[in-house]
């Protein structure tokens, strides 16, 4: 299996288990999508975008982008109450 195959491949994954886990309702299933949206973003910057061999790149933007999903998650935390 190519590396790009087995990026789509695990891209399908991640979105399946995004659709089983958007009906569940709470913070744990809130953080569980944004986890997987992180995950996705990771592997469509290392896989599509090549930034898995160039150094530090993929940490320089999926830091930020984990930081951004955290911070989304503990706005959206506050509304469940």
């Amino acid at each position: 299996m190519t590396p790009l195959t087995r990026t789509w491949t695990l891209l399908l994954a991640l979105s399946a288990a995004t659709v089983l886990l958007v009906p569940m309702p709470g913070r744990a299933a809130m953080a569980g999508l944004l986890v997987l949206a992180w995950l996705k973003a990771r592997v469509i910057l290392g896989g599509f975008l090549h930034l898995r061999a160039a150094p530090g790149w993929l940490a320089a933007l999926t830091v930020p982008l984990a930081l951004w999903l955290a911070a989304i998650w503990g706005l959206s935390a506050l509304s469940f109450r």
